[in-house]
């Protein structure tokens, strides 16, 4: 790997670009441009993405590679470009991408931000395979422009660029919701002899298991990595060759699909060209399905938390029925509390995946003809979600669900006292019997079997025919794992 090229020790270098000439710090590998960018959007103190950095980049390895091929770029500039990208693809230079999320519509100032720091890395390169002199912002050798940017725009390129940043974060994503779903299933056979009062309208219901609880979270998961999937096959149809407007102008006729398949190449991901490039340009859908299969995922986890804090409410107090996992303490007061912290960490990102698809979109049917400029505000929501949720999960998992304990003799009475015990005895009492029973089970704070048998409408060995718990329950757990 080439090394870096020591710069004068000179604060400031000159830059100069259509709006006239400007600083830009000696040292850096940017330019002008995203030097303005810096200047004009100091906004949230944020950096993009580095998925986001990472994918515009494979896009400039793949135009040079291609314009090589066919001629377009020379094979020394072509190289040059190539091997400041793979730099930048190992995690070097990621500290020179610096152009806050909140900026430029349609992503201009990230594009060029990275234009210029492949073009001054690749000036270096060219320079040492040479023996001439480099200096950084001397654009006469490889130009940022015309020759990392040869045939693109930030049209095609931004666009391209979420879909393959998204494509690259969703496979980091499905491993975690799999360990999830087992995490829930390992619960459910765990607790699946544990008898256990059901709740509707949170009041009496009839028996059900714990098992039975957790299966159905587990298969819930399951369908929402399904989903998730599903949206995201559509982010492999690329617009890149669309160049500004989805004409394709300035681009070699075979340069579009040859620039899918060598980032298919790239990426290990089935990528093809669009067959519209104008309609993958202009609308933001596919970014819009992850994103609603993300917030439909945050909906589902919001009640299961919400679940398990209520489960686990107490330990005097509240139902008390499972433990959650004591990570932390709970009170700079109250000596010995514990709270779900995972489970509310959980609902705080939850609550944010919803914002930020909500922000996806109102950004998407903001698009106006032929462009979306609302396209960095897209990038940095779906990817920040995507990354927020998937270490969330993955915590949630670990540390919260694969230690829940269960607290069966609890279970067990909420079962046992439960007025909704009733409803088996209706068909053999007859519903006018039942409901008296049920008052004397309220007046007495007793149970069903107990109140029966004082009233004597039915023997023990009844009782225990229709009282039997477990057959109220049904059959056998599903949780929608492969095993």
């Amino acid at each position: 790997m080439s090394q870096p090229i020591p710069q004068t020790n000179q604060t400031t270098r000159t830059e100069k670009d259509s709006l006239g000439e400007l600083q830009v710090p000696a040292n850096a590998y940017y330019g002008v441009q995203t030097a303005r960018a810096v200047a004009n959007f100091p906004i949230s103190g944020l950096k993009p993405h580095p998925s986001f950095v990472r994918a515009v980049v494979q896009i400039k390895k793949a135009a040079a590679i291609v314009h090589g091929e066919l001629g377009m770029l020379p094979r020394d500039k072509a190289e040059s470009i190539v091997t400041a990208a793979d730099e930048v693809l190992s995690g070097e230079m990621m500290n020179e991408f610096v152009v806050d999320p909140f900026q430029a519509g349609a992503g201009t100032s990230h594009h060029m931000n990275v234009n210029e720091v492949l073009a001054n890395r690749a000036i270096e390169i060219m320079a040492a395979k040479t023996g001439a002199e480099a200096r950084r912002g001397d654009y006469k050798t490889i130009n940022p422009n015309d020759d990392v940017n040869m045939a693109q725009s930030t049209n095609d390129v931004i666009p391209t660029a979420i879909r393959l940043a998204a494509l690259e974060l969703c496979e980091k994503f499905y491993p975690v919701l799999d360990n999830l779903q087992n995490a829930l299933g390992d619960k459910a056979r765990e607790f699946d002899s544990i008898i256990k009062s059901g709740r509707t309208h949170l009041q009496d219901a009839v028996p059900i298991r714990l098992g039975q609880e957790f299966a159905a979270y587990a298969l819930c998961i399951g369908k929402h990595h399904k989903r998730l999937r599903q949206a995201a096959e559509e982010l492999k149809e690329l617009g890149l060759g669309g160049t500004a407007a989805g004409s394709g102008l300035n681009a070699h006729k075979d340069y579009a699909e040859q620039v899918a398949a060598q980032l298919s190449t790239q990426t290990n991901l089935d990528l093809t060209s669009a067959p519209n490039k104008f309609e993958a340009m202009q609308s933001m859908a596919p970014f819009v399905a992850v994103s609603s299969a993300l917030r439909n995922l945050a909906l589902d986890m919001t009640r299961i938390s919400n679940d398990l804090r209520l489960l686990a409410s107490g330990p005097r107090t509240g139902l008390a029925e499972i433990e959650l996992p004591a990570v932390q303490p709970g009170s700079s007061i109250m000596p010995g509390k514990v709270n779900p912290v995972l489970a509310e960490m959980m609902n705080m990102v939850c609550f944010h995946v919803i914002g930020n698809d909500t922000t996806v979109a109102l950004a998407s049917q903001a698009g106006q003809l032929e462009l979306n400029v609302m396209m960095p505000v897209i990038a940095h929501d779906l990817l920040e979600a995507l990354t927020v949720f998937r270490n969330a999960l993955d915590a949630f998992a670990e540390k919260c669900v694969r230690g829940i304990t269960a607290d069966p003799e609890v279970c067990l009475q909420y079962a046992e006292k439960s007025l909704s015990l009733i409803t088996a005895l209706n068909p053999h009492l007859g519903y006018a019997r039942a409901a008296d029973i049920a008052k004397e089970m309220l007046k007495s704070k007793r149970g069903a079997r107990e109140v029966t048998r004082e009233l004597g409408l039915m023997d023990d060995k009844q009782l225990d025919e229709v009282l039997a718990l477990k057959e109220m329950t049904g059959g056998e757990i599903y949780t929608g794992e492969e095993k």
